[in-house]
């Protein structure tokens, strides 16, 4: 057993006091300073400047449990309610899923088959997983592009996420209208992906006030965005803190900084402290933790939430980490980052080696059981792939169906009305229609008759 390692300032289990309006006078000091007409702050004789939320001119600091040979540091706690053998292998086989279907998805864009990938968490696998975790499955969840590890995790399954980045009839998603990788599932709580950068986080502080309204999910559940360090630039990311700060919203802000925003690195976004420093400035609860340690993630997580709900207020948890793959498949990392800095950040730490190093010495996994793993990983996202390949498109007419509640506006029957007469004139004699039209599952029938 590992004792706790909560932080006074970050993961005590202190109780979580709101900010309450001043309802009478106020109050002069007893030496008489004076007082500030919005800040209760201490009135002083001397200029002073600061430059750290942490009073100390120091680096606000960062949570781990286990090192990076999967050995817990001194003082540090496992979740020990959770973490048993069954627990632990679902989470490492949910890691190990994740590098594979970056594999096999990456090398079948590069085939053509479909338009676009961005790598799911190559290197960020103990963040998602672990964060996906220590939410409840019915927690509603906003993501930005590598979050697919969350789905999956609450059992979206391979095929729905193979089906969506093909665009196929048995897309869930989006039936086709999305670009790979924009996941959304209503029964799974999870927000369909929009390309914008961060226009999820001040969505994710809406959805957060809009739960504390619900009688039936008060004090149940929370809202939790995901975003890099790079959407915390946009003004999106300020929008949404101010707004669960003072309108409050029980709302997860979970920053990946894992280095890089494209090809931006790090240093070049931001002057201060990391995202964690940005908290404080808005009254939230922050904590920094190692994103590479997935015993560490499900700790800050689980705490996070616990305050949420308590306080009903928002939670900043800003996960450390390392983007290993490229940005995308339009992206070639190498032309700004050298390809040793990339091999040394997988050896020296990697979050599935660390975790399975914890498994190992707790006799939990072995040699034998890691090959027959992978290669059934592998085996499963290969069937599932081919499965989605077969499948044709949705039905033409789906272009104009859920775009809006209710009857249809006329600006869209229009549309629709115009694309059905073009396919009577030309649809069986202009050979690209003609083809293309064989790709949909209705060939575009249904949309004329």
């Amino acid at each position: 057993m590992f004792r706790a390692l909560y932080s006074p300032a970050a993961l005590t289990r202190a109780p979580l006091r709101a900010r309450t309006l001043a309802t009478s006078a106020p109050k002069f000091p007893v030496k008489n300073h004076g007082i500030l007409p919005t800040s209760r702050s201490a009135v002083v004789s001397h200029l002073h400047f600061f430059n750290s939320v942490t009073g100390e001119a120091g680096q606000i600091p960062t949570y781990r449990v286990l090192d990076s040979l999967g050995i817990p540091i001194d003082g540090a706690e496992a979740p020990e309610v959770r973490i048993n053998e069954e627990f632990a292998r679902k989470l490492y086989e949910n890691m190990q899923l994740l590098p594979t279907m970056d594999n096999i998805l990456n090398n079948v864009q590069r085939q053509g088959k479909i338009s676009f990938y961005v790598r799911a968490q190559y290197g960020e696998e103990a963040t998602i997983i672990g964060a996906a975790a220590a939410l409840a499955n019915d927690d509603e969840c906003t993501g930005q592009y590598r979050e697919m590890g969350v789905l999956l995790w609450r059992g979206f399954g391979i095929d729905a996420a193979m089906n969506q980045c093909f665009g196929n009839h048995g897309d869930t998603s989006g039936k086709g209208r999305q670009m790979p990788m924009h996941f959304g599932s209503v029964q799974h709580h999870f927000h369909t992906i929009s390309s914008p950068l961060a226009t999820q986080i001040p969505q994710a502080a809406g959805v957060g006030f809009a739960l504390k309204r619900d009688p039936a999910r008060r004090n149940k559940n929370v809202a939790c965005v995901f975003f890099g360090e790079g959407a915390a630039s946009e003004g999106d990311f300020h929008a949404g803190m101010l707004l669960a700060s003072t309108i409050p919203s029980p709302t997860i802000f979970l920053a990946r900084n894992n280095g890089f925003a494209i090809s931006t690195p790090a240093h070049e976004q931001y002057h201060g402290d990391g995202i964690a420093a940005r908290g404080a400035g808005y009254g939230i609860d922050t904590v920094r933790v190692d994103g590479n340690d997935i015993l560490a993630v499900i700790n800050a997580v689980t705490e996070a939430r616990r305050r949420c709900l308590e306080s009903g207020r928002a939670v900043l948890v800003e996960a450390m980490t390392y983007r290993i793959g490229h940005h995308s498949t339009s992206d070639d990392s190498f032309a700004y980052r050298g390809r040793q800095e990339v091999e040394d950040w997988k050896k020296i730490d990697n979050p599935i080696t660390r975790f399975r190093l914890f498994m190992e010495s707790r006799g939990w996994w072995d040699e034998k059981e890691e090959e027959e793993l992978k290669a059934k990983l592998k085996n499963d996202v290969i069937a599932a792939f081919k499965r989605a390949e077969s499948l044709k498109r949705s039905d033409l007419r789906d272009l104009f169906t859920d775009v809006y509640g209710g009857e249809e506006p006329w600006n869209l029957a229009k549309q629709r009305e115009e694309l059905a007469g073009l396919l009577k004139k030309y649809g069986d004699v202009w050979e690209p229609w003609h083809s293309e039209l064989k790709r949909f599952r209705d060939e575009g029938k249904k949309l004329v008759d």
